[in-house]
């Protein structure tokens, strides 16, 4: 069955969150429209510490800016909020809600991500049939969140692209200075928190980031030249 927003995912490459306390002092609802206007088409309301009704307020204005950018909209956690903006997803972790009870709740026509750190994870996400995408990681040590574990490193990542078709995100501590390697362990989106958000130029720093990404599909054997020095 077709979701509405899961065609961006599929052909994208920047899966953006928002994280307010990285942003230089820009909203929420700012930073989604310079992401927007940095070509971003999937963009997740990340949000641990506000009041339920500030972050309905904030869902409902980037609800209606993604839809008339034609942006997918997901929700991170907070299924309420996600069914009551008519967001075009939720993504959740392995300690929230199972994924079965989440999929009665928010209907077929939802996203539904789920993070995976281990390729027990991965299995039980592709066994149940109701997620729509996961995500891996994290990749690299991260600070954005508090009760984050601890890295899982490329080779989970490696070991998902090559045994599994479930459409997939890498996650945690990507910049754009080990992008490029990531890519190469076979990530096709990627999420990037601070180092997007926390640009004092977002558009400019997304293109920078895509520039990075198009060099390793340059590369005539995949794998880059190591820079010198």
């Amino acid at each position: 069955m077709h979701k509405p927003g899961m065609s961006n995912f599929l052909t994208t490459d920047i899966y953006a969150l928002t994280a307010e306390e990285f942003s230089l002092g820009r909203n929420n609802v700012e930073v989604v429209e310079l992401l927007i206007a940095a070509g971003i088409k999937v963009i997740q309301y990340r949000e641990k510490d506000k009041k339920a009704g500030q972050m309905y307020e904030e869902c409902l204005k980037i609800r209606e800016i993604t839809r008339n950018a034609g942006v997918t909209f997901i929700v991170n956690d907070h299924i309420d909020l996600a069914i009551l903006v008519a967001a075009d997803g939720v993504h959740i972790g392995q300690k929230d809600l199972p994924p079965a009870k989440v999929r009665e709740l928010i209907g077929s026509d939802m996203i539904l991500g789920l993070s995976t750190h281990s390729p027990e994870q991965v299995k039980a996400a592709v066994a149940i049939g109701c997620v729509d995408y996961i995500g891996v990681g994290p990749i690299f040590a991260t600070h954005t969140k508090k009760d984050v574990c601890e890295p899982v490193g490329l080779a989970y990542l490696e070991y998902v692209a090559k045994n599994h078709e479930i459409p997939f995100v890498a996650i945690g501590g990507i910049k754009e200075h080990n992008i490029q390697e990531v890519k190469q362990h076979g990530a096709k989106i990627f999420v990037l928190v601070t180092d997007i958000v926390g640009s004092p130029d977002i558009p400019a720093k997304v293109r920078s980031i895509r520039q990075a990404l198009n060099k390793v599909d340059l590369a005539s054997d995949g794998v880059l030249t190591p820079p010198e020095g």
